[in-house]
């Protein structure tokens, strides 16, 4: 059974920073991407980043140039450095596998605060 466990999220001023960690605990075949998702308050979950097999990126317009989404293929990770914070980048991050062939996975989520 694979699980994906989070990392890294807390409590940081603005205009601080962040690095999330995603790793998954067994082995999954053949990711197709990989992203990170998150959830405000009241509000509905909004794709953050997106990261596909080849390399390419994606992110929303609200985070570009302040986030960036990596990753060690080898080791099934993912991670979202987050830098500039804003108070409106408070919520629970969640990271999201879609391999290429059966079910996709998605992560516990873990809490970002960006408050002073």
């Amino acid at each position: 059974q694979v699980q994906l466990v989070e990392s890294g999220g807390g409590l940081v001023q603005p205009g601080g920073s962040l690095r999330l960690s995603c790793a998954a605990s067994g082995s999954i075949f053949s990711l197709n991407a990989m992203d990170w998702y998150r959830q405000a308050p009241g509000k509905q979950r909004e794709l953050v980043a997106t990261i596909i097999s080849s390399g390419i990126t994606n992110y929303a317009d609200s985070v570009k140039g302040r986030f960036t989404i990596s990753r060690e293929s080898a080791k099934n990770t993912v991670y979202l450095q987050m830098n500039s914070l804003k108070p409106e980048d408070t919520a629970v991050y969640y990271c999201h596998f879609r391999p290429l062939l059966g079910k996709d996975y998605w992560g516990q989520g873990t809490q970002v605060t960006v408050s002073s």
